[in-house]
């Protein structure tokens, strides 16, 4: 059974097109023409419950337009959506107590008043019980690390703390499906890991079923073993992050110290050289011919350390969107 479930989704805007000059506009008021923009072209996947799903693209590839249409906030233009066994765009009670939407770019919390004062405004909105409400709150605030700022005017938080209540917010009702949407974005390193180590605590305690849009890949390193890859409104990608990697980065790179520095003409045959700075050396390996080639360099060469690395999760995703292909 899945949480979120999506077939054949496509959303079509039409835009209307105005020619320059008197006569351009002219014929622009009295007869309008259009083309149409395809922002999302037949996307189909599902996720499970209590899964931790990235989605991924570049700016304008249409992953907002997906959420907002997941989240009920659009109606798409053909296909099938079910989110937690509702249809989004109906916007039932029901539907809108299961879920969230997080935008590291917005904010619910009134910026003059206390945070618990916005608090106790969604509890009300969630008819949450005043009991629960505290228990909820209580847990949260553990969680988040929030306990003595909920009381101060959410102006007068730090940003990495205002992001942590827009999370307390949005998570009062206890949602059975995440939809965040860059969560930290703009926050300095330790508020970032901060936010990372909640959501996957929160994610592990209540089973919620998370879809995370970031910019920051070290979010998706960090708590998404499963990514989706969207490029011009279509779906490009749907496994794992290692079946990524596997798929569109065939070769790691080994990184040798020798003893002694050697000529280039005696290391050339281990692999492409990309770095021969003295006594360091670094070569692009095939990755089916790793394990051999590492042997080969042991056996031969007087080497004083080795490592073998990836290559960064950023540059393959970026090989990715510029191949437009897989």
């Amino acid at each position: 059974m899945s949480n979120i479930f999506a077939e054949n989704l496509n959303k079509f805007y039409p835009v209307a097109i105005k020619e320059p000059g008197l006569a351009g506009t002219i014929t622009h008021f009295f007869r309008r023409t259009y083309r149409s923009i395809k922002a999302v072209q037949n996307v189909t996947f599902e996720i499970a419950p209590g899964e931790v799903v990235g989605f991924l693209g570049p700016n304008g590839a249409g992953k907002t337009t997906t959420l907002k249409m997941l989240t009920g906030l659009i109606h798409p233009s053909s296909g099938t959506v079910r989110v937690a066994g509702h249809v989004p765009f109906l916007r039932q009670e029901a539907f809108l107590q299961k879920i969230t939407l997080v935008m590291g770019q917005k904010q619910q919390l009134l910026w003059d008043l206390p945070a618990m004062d916005s608090l106790r405004i969604n509890a009300a909105v969630y008819n949450i019980p005043d009991q629960e409400f505290h228990t909820r709150l209580g847990e949260l605030s553990e969680m988040l690390s929030l306990d003595g700022k909920l009381n101060q005017p959410v102006r007068k938080l730090s940003l990495g703390e205002r992001m942590k209540a827009e999370l307390l917010a949005a998570l009062l009702h206890r949602p059975q499906v995440l939809f965040l949407d860059e969560p930290t974005l703009g926050l300095d390193v330790n508020a970032q890991v901060a936010v990372r180590d909640f959501l996957r605590e929160y994610n592990q305690r209540y089973q919620a079923t998370v879809l995370l849009t970031s910019h920051y890949m070290a979010d998706i390193t960090a708590l998404c073993q499963r990514v989706l890859l969207i490029h011009q409104g279509q779906l490009m990608y749907d496994g794992s992050l290692d079946g990524l990697l596997e798929s569109f980065a065939p070769y790691r790179e080994v990184h040798v110290e020798l003893a002694l520095p050697l000529p280039k003409e005696k290391l050339q045959s281990y692999g492409e050289i990309q770095l021969l700075d003295g006594r360091a050396v670094s070569f692009m390996v095939q990755q089916e011919a790793l394990t051999r080639t590492v042997a080969q360099i042991l056996a031969d060469l007087e080497v004083i350390d080795l490592k073998v690395t990836e290559p960064p999760i950023e540059e393959v995703i970026g090989k990715v969107f510029q191949a437009g292909v897989i």
